[in-house]
Parts: C-alpha cells; structure tokens; sequence
C-alpha cells in the first residue's frame, strides 16, 4: 500500500510541476500559442489558461489527499508492528547507557567533596 501511494504521489507530483510550468506568467508562458497547436487549436487563449488552472487546483488536491493518506499508513504500521527493524525504530528508539555494577558509597563522596572545599 505504501509503495503504490508513493508512486501515485509521485506522478501527481510531476503532472502538477509540468501544469505550473505551462501556465501562463506576467511575462510570456507556454499557455500562450504553443498550448492551442499542442491541444490541437482546441484550447486558446483564456480557455487554455482555465483548463490549467483547473487541472492543476485537482492535481493540487490529489497531492494532498495522497500525502494525508501516505501519512496514515505510515502511522498505521509504525504502530502496529513496533518489533519491526527500520531506520525509524532506529531513530526513535531509547539509547541504553551502561551503569556502574558497583554501588557509589555516599558517605566517601560526602567526606570528598567536603575535603576538596
């Protein structure tokens, strides 16, 4: 589940890049007269520019469904299955710090710290 919604994440991420890049800027974007002989003279001038506005506000949502989803699934088996070895157990998991074997005698440690003064 988590590979599909990655690669589904992906490809709506690039889709959406490619829809950026063709709109139209205050200068002059490719939405202008290259995007009427792609799509075949259908789509011009500010029909274009609403046919990518539209699609890339869809795409923009569909990214954000697919990373809330991918999120959810990743939480879902983080909890599920903590026994599993993975870079985020790694990560998150207590560092164990070595203790004395012997007790620390406190009376000694008193007197020192007293004949240090």
């Amino acid at each position: 589940m988590f590979s599909v919604l990655l690669v589904l994440l992906i490809i709506v991420a690039v889709l959406m890049t490619g829809l950026i890049l063709l709109q139209k800027s205050e200068g002059s974007g490719m939405s202008g007269s290259t995007a009427a002989s792609m799509f075949g003279g259908a789509l011009t001038g500010s029909a274009a520019g609403n046919f990518l506005t539209k699609m890339t506000a869809w795409l923009a949502t569909l990214f954000f469904i697919l990373c809330a989803l991918l999120s959810l699934v990743v939480a879902k088996t983080n909890v599920s299955s903590p026994g599993q070895s993975g870079i985020h157990n790694e990560l998150v998991a207590p560092q164990v710090e070595e203790t004395a074997t012997e007790p620390i005698d406190m009376e000694s440690l008193i007197e020192k710290t007293k004949a240090e003064k």
